[in-house]
């Protein structure tokens, strides 16, 4: 291969590449699908958010409305009503989506993943990038994402309020039961966990700043299931996220009465 299609370092630590590419696979696959995949949940959550109608039916609630905390909330479906409730022509998810949308947004793998897909910093490796400059997420507005240690807090707060859900899940009128959505509700709040607590942040409030792991034990031994957790967080992020929209269509189309729950007891 001649020099000049190859990579070459200027004047600063930023690799020019004078070859469009040095790969001969279908490397576009990886960023369009990702588009692909962000747009729909982009899409579909601002659907969800605006219909403010469909997301509860006893005793299964939306992830998207959870906490549900408007004055237009089934009573079933109302969470720390009393402290926090919004008003009633506004829908609930508007305020909801703001801080597991936040926690997803800064999250360290999706800034990857949308950084590459939509705006092709780096588009792939060994693949030439488009933009001349490079500032990394040392500028505005980049630089707000830090806030990402803050939103992982939030995203804590709100896994457990999802495995809450889960558990009410188990009541019908009073007594225990399970269905479908029982299940559904279960796996989410499982997925739910694990993409939370595979979270770099988490990892580093849990292992962060130890000179000696040998001298803190119970860190070591919790760093090290986070950090089984942090190894597949692109894994996690993923199920997760297309989870989350799966258990809304769920509990849409049974309140609806377009299919009917399934009742094991």
């Amino acid at each position: 291969m001649p020099i000049t299609s190859g990579p070459a370092r200027t004047g600063s630590s930023r690799v020019r590449m004078t070859a469009r590419t040095l790969r001969r696979d279908r490397w576009w696959l990886q960023p369009v699908l990702t588009e692909f995949g962000l747009l729909a949940f982009v899409a579909y959550s601002a659907w969800v958010a605006f219909q403010n109608a469909g997301y509860y039916v006893e005793p299964y609630v939306s992830p998207f409305y959870s906490p549900c905390v408007s004055d237009s909330c089934p009573s079933g479906a109302q969470t720390f009503h009393a402290a926090f409730a919004v008003p009633a022509g506004l829908s609930p998810a508007l305020i909801v989506l703001i801080f597991p949308l936040g926690f997803r947004v800064s999250c360290y793998y999706y800034r990857k993943a949308y950084y590459r897909s939509f705006w092709l910093a780096p588009p792939a490796c060994a693949v030439a990038e488009p933009h001349k400059r490079y500032t990394g997420e040392t500028r505005f507005p980049l630089i707000l994402q830090n806030v990402h240690r803050y939103f992982f807090l939030a995203g804590v707060l709100f896994a457990a309020i999802l495995t809450y859900d889960a558990v009410l899940a188990f009541d019908f009128g009073g007594h225990a039961g399970m269905g479908l959505g029982t299940l559904v509700l279960v796996v989410n709040a499982i997925l739910i966990w694990g993409y939370t607590l595979g979270c770099h942040s988490c990892r580093h409030i849990i292992g962060g700043r130890l000179r000696a792991f040998s001298r803190h034990p119970v860190r070591y031994r919790f760093w090290s299931w986070v950090s089984v957790l942090n190894g597949r967080h692109m894994q996690w992020a993923w199920a997760s996220l297309i989870w989350v929209a799966l258990t809304d269509v769920y509990i849409r189309l049974v309140a609806s009465g377009v299919i009917t729950d399934v009742r094991f007891f």
